[in-house]
């Protein structure tokens, strides 16, 4: 911290100085990271990997407030972070000769792109609707915040991972399977011009089950689970993980044997978390606060604050202060994000009515600070991501009562059956307006429900829809939330989030066939235990 710092201060006084044009912020960003991941295939230990780095960021900014070298331009994202390698020893010579050249390359790309940025203003029409400065004047904050070290116990896991993974040994039909756990100490040190000065990090621990294999037809399909925690003491005994692995490795033997789906629109329950994933594409994208200045977005939601986008019933929360939710540790929380701007709660959508966005420190028209929710991967640029998303349903059913209403739904609309998803491995939607403002959520487990209650395992269904048609046809919410940890990937690269949800009734969901390859499962009989047969 201390030599971060003070290079700080020389670099941000020469340049205020001699530069032409002067910074008016500056900011130094190091992430440290130690990392374990270890994995194992049938018995066998594959991996074993152990990492310890540092990185750093530069962010400078160039003009003023009102328009920098971050402006957003049409087909130019600024993009100067780069993720320098740093000395893992605290050596100063060492540290400031990376601070120094990082600081001088990221001025020359800045000072490049603020001419074209100007020289860009000066023949585009400006939209007036959603001008907004290019950054944000935040309280600067001063915190060490120690980061708890984990014990990762290298024997200890490499026994249990050989004896865990065994276990897909019984499951013949299953192509190909790994359990893989993974153990991460976060640290990061962050200064500014504007004299913030923070340490803080995280712990996490995360252990995945994947099984694939290939039905007789050619398609692939996979079932996973995982277990994260903040620490690899607090994952669960190798009981529980050994019903999961059985849960994975019948689901997926079931589904090489199941019919494959058609196309259809009908009623259908999401499990709590199918509809965080739900939510977490199709809604939570279309809230980050950036993409309501960028004029290639398609800006679903931009002018319809104080209006109504939800049933009356829900509420949305983004909320990355809290570590702990109905039993499970949550994968996206922080006490700051990475503009040094402290960790809140947002209260975005209450019963039905948007009242904000995610915002970062880049102001969009009527919103001009930051709530908290800049962040990034170590090596991109800032820009407004999600963190813990929690759907909150005022008016709620049991989970048996649901299904009784998705069988009423179902009759009602005189269809044959309806669908139960009841895992989902994430999706992706497109924002543009030169695309479809479409999604695609891809299911793992899925169940034909009928009339008379009788469900049916089904495969090669992906949901499909567009966002403003499809929360419209909420119905009903459960009693119960499902918690679904993972990692999203978009401009500003790969974060930790979480999204909560209780299981939903939608009336009309749109289902279609997946892609599937053409090549027939393997010709050769899978060699047995004791040797070939």
């Amino acid at each position: 911290m201390s030599i971060l710092a003070e290079e700080l201060k020389r670099n941000f006084t020469v340049l205020q100085d001699k530069g032409d044009p002067k910074p008016y912020f500056l900011s130094y960003a190091v992430t440290e990271q130690q990392n374990w991941s270890m994995n194992a295939v049938l018995g066998a230990i594959t991996s074993n990997n152990k990492r310890h780095n540092r990185v750093l960021d530069v962010s400078m900014r160039l003009g003023s407030p009102k328009l920098d070298n971050y402006h957003q331009i049409p087909g130019d994202m600024p993009d100067f972070a780069a993720a320098a390698p740093v000395a893992l020893d605290n050596s100063p010579a060492a540290i400031r000769r990376r601070v120094w050249a990082e600081t001088d390359r990221v001025y020359r790309l800045g000072t490049q792109r603020l001419t074209n940025i100007k020289t860009n203003k000066e023949v585009k029409v400006a939209d007036k609707e959603t001008a907004a400065d290019d950054f944000s004047i935040e309280q600067p904050e001063t915190a060490a915040v120690a980061t708890a070290a984990i014990a990762f116990h290298e024997e200890e896991w490499r026994t249990r991972l050989r004896k865990l993974s065994a276990r897909f040994s019984k499951y013949p039909k299953v192509l190909a399977s790994q359990v893989t756990v993974t153990a991460i100490t976060e640290t990061k040190y962050f200064v500014t011009s504007e004299g913030t000065r923070l340490q803080h990090g995280r712990p996490f621990a995360r252990l995945m089950i994947v099984a694939q294999g290939k039905a007789t037809d050619g398609m692939d399909l996979s079932t996973a689970e995982s277990f994260s925690a903040a620490d690899p003491r607090k994952l669960p005994k190798d009981g529980e993980i050994e019903a999961a692995i059985d849960k994975v490795a019948t689901d997926l033997t079931n589904l090489l044997e199941a019919p494959l789906v058609e196309p259809f629109v009908g009623p259908a329950i999401l499990s709590g978390r199918a509809a965080g994933v739900f939510f977490h594409e199709i809604f939570g994208h279309r809230i980050e606060g950036h993409r309501q200045k960028d004029e290639t977005d398609g800006q679903t939601f931009t002018k319809r604050v104080g209006e109504s986008v939800l049933p009356g019933f829900l509420s949305v929360v983004f909320d990355p202060t809290l570590r702990e939710l109905a039993g499970e540790d949550l994968h996206g929380w922080y006490d700051f994000d990475d503009e040094g701007v402290r960790a809140r709660k947002v209260n975005l959508v209450e019963n039905g009515i948007l009242k904000t966005f995610l915002m970062s420190r880049s102001p969009i028209a009527g919103f001009d600070h930051s709530n908290g929710h800049g962040r990034k991967q170590a090596g991109a640029e800032v820009v407004s991501r999600q963190s813990n998303l929690i759907v909150q349903a005022a008016q709620t059913v049991p989970e048996k009562k649901l299904k009784e209403l998705l069988l009423a739904e179902i009759k009602r609309q005189n269809k044959p059956y309806g669908y139960y998803f009841q895992d989902i491995t994430g999706g992706f939607t497109t924002t543009g307006r030169q695309g479809f403002q479409a999604f695609k959520v891809i299911p793992l487990v899925v169940y034909k429900v009928y009339p008379d209650g009788r469900e049916e395992l089904v495969r090669g269904a992906d949901l499909v829809g567009t966002p403003l048609a499809s929360f419209a046809k909420i119905l009903a919410a459960s009693d119960k939330p499902g918690v679904f940890n993972g990692y999203c990937g978009a401009e500003s690269g790969s974060v930790p989030v979480s999204a909560i949800s209780p299981a939903l009734l939608i009336g009309e969901m749109e289902i279609q066939k997946k892609d599937q390859s053409r090549d027939q499962p393997p010709l050769l009989p899978a060699p047995s235990e004791g040797g070939a047969n």
